[in-house]
């Protein structure tokens, strides 16, 4: 592996994360992994840049992604929006109510929405970011969805991936409705 220093310091962090997430001593990882303790040492304290195969060989030990090790954060906790403390969006004269579901630190890579509309209501959109696609299942009544030129109807269960680069709506039908919305700007 080449020397770049962000690399190995960030290497040498997620290894280290990923070990003590297990519950495991140096000792313990190099029983696993084949790569000897002071060889996993010098690794974590950013020391020593590995072989390719000694980072398959620590991955395959730790269980965790090979390919994923330099991209994020090892996630150790789980984090809850308790129903009534989720942001919603009230009406805005279209009668419906948007509760945003999803992370703060998702918002730019994908979104979740609960969104309850009353008869006939409508969602119209602009144009989102170009490639940005939309997820939708309806978990209640029925609903019209819109992209660009294309229209298709859904009822309860029903899901549509669709175009949000260019102008889209959700209407609901003659009864209220209710569906789950994920935006994926990818």
């Amino acid at each position: 592996m080449a020397q770049n220093p962000d690399i190995v310091a960030r290497l040498a962090n997620r290894l280290k994360e990923a070990r003590q997430a297990k519950g495991l001593s140096l000792d313990g990882v190099a029983k696993l992994s084949g790569v000897s303790r002071s060889m996993v040492s010098q690794i974590e304290r950013g020391e020593s840049s590995p072989t390719v195969a000694t980072l398959w060989n620590l991955t395959q030990a730790l269980q965790v992604d090979f390919a994923g090790l330099l991209e994020g954060r090892i996630e150790r906790d789980i984090r809850v929006v308790k129903a009534d403390s989720a942001p919603v969006i009230n009406d805005r004269g279209r009668d419906l109510v948007i509760r945003i579901l999803s992370a703060p630190q998702t918002v730019g890579e994908h979104e979740i929405y609960e969104i309850r509309f009353q008869p006939h209501a409508s969602l119209d959109s602009a144009p989102h970011r170009a490639g940005c696609r939309e997820d939708l299942v309806v978990l209640e009544g029925s609903v019209s969805v819109v992209s660009g030129d294309e229209q298709v109807e859904l009822s309860v269960n029903d899901t549509a991936n669709y175009a949000a680069d260019c102008p889209h709506s959700v209407t609901a039908g003659a009864e209220p409705a209710r569906v789950l919305m994920i935006v994926r700007n990818s």
